[in-house]
């Protein structure tokens, strides 16, 4: 079909529309592919996840009594977080449009929600790290540290809430999987930074946390996949395909290198490595996923013409 004819329609014998019977007007894009530049985005959202999964690993090995621990959970998470706001503002172009986002506050609104977790988080982090550094006011960066950790868990999450509110429909047909992808994600490179950079007998924490979050990933993913129908297709294609493939070798390598590293500082490095690049190949496959269902105007219209249908 073309010029102004009806876009798409069902093929004869009633059965489920597939692509082959699918155009747009003109072949165009239905919604506009998001202008967010690449790294900037990617890394925005393995960062913030990364940091906010460390803040929590620096809580847990404060009150374990494991000090060198802590401090790589605390220096990852002010780094983390810190490098997250330049990579956004660099993105927005001007600090001030980050700036702006912080003037008021929306429930409502996954974008302020967000900005308000990742401002103060940042902040606190970010004086801990300059207390850890410098010995200043240790119990104050103690409470500080605390209420980061507190902050950690929305840390990991928000990000994959913010995606998933846009029309793209790579993501926003995901919206119920995609937060434990990112959650498990982020909790897998903290524990694997912390495996690789803490001194083997104060890992433990940081073992088990690279080790549940690898395989919490492996699961969510395959679960997001599974569930998203017709969607299911930009995450197994295209570079996105290769890219979530290649997370998921180095996730399994993460975990096996993770429950090694008690004995080997080799599996040590192994699982860190693995861990961080596992994190961030998923941030950035999600990342393109997303781009090429926006691009296809098949991914728009077929699944929500199909969910109309299901429902009458």
């Amino acid at each position: 079909m073309t010029g102004n004819a009806p876009s798409g329609g069902p093929p004869s014998g009633g059965a489920p529309e597939g692509r082959e019977s699918f155009r747009s007007y003109y072949g165009r894009p239905i919604i506009k592919e998001p202008t967010w530049k690449v790294p900037d985005v990617p890394a925005y959202l393995y960062l913030g996840g990364m940091a906010g999964g460390s803040a929590v690993m620096a809580v847990l090995a404060q009150l374990r009594g494991q000090p060198r621990l802590c401090r790589v959970g605390r220096l990852c998470a002010a780094g983390g977080s810190s490098a997250s706001v330049l990579a956004l503002v660099h993105d927005l172009g001007r600090p001030r449009r980050f700036l702006n986002m912080l003037r008021v506050f929306k429930p409502t609104s996954p974008l302020s929600v967000g900005s308000w977790i990742l401002a103060p988080f940042s902040a606190l982090s970010g004086a801990v790290a300059v207390s850890e550094l410098t010995g200043f006011a240790r119990p104050l960066a103690d409470v500080a540290a605390g209420c980061a950790g507190v902050l950690g868990p929305a840390m990991t999450t928000y990000t994959a809430v913010l995606l998933a509110d846009t029309a793209v429909p790579g993501w926003h047909e995901t919206r119920r999987e995609l937060p434990f992808v990112f959650a498990f994600s982020s909790v897998g490179a903290a524990g694997s930074v912390g495996t690789m950079l803490a001194p083997r007998a104060e890992a433990g924490p940081a073992r088990r946390m690279a080790v549940v979050g690898s395989l919490g990933e492996l699961v969510a993913s395959r679960a997001l996949e599974h569930r998203a129908g017709r969607i299911a297709e930009v995450y197994r294609t295209g570079r996105a395909g290769t890219v979530l493939r290649a997370a998921r070798v180095l996730a399994a390598g993460c975990a096996v290198g993770a429950l090694l590293a008690r004995r080997s500082g080799s599996a040590a490095v192994l699982a860190g490595l693995c861990g961080t690049a596992a994190s961030a190949a998923t941030r950035y496959g999600v990342f393109e996923a997303g781009r090429a269902s926006a691009r296809d105007p098949y991914y728009t219209v077929v699944p929500q013409r199909e969910a109309r249908q299901a429902g009458r």
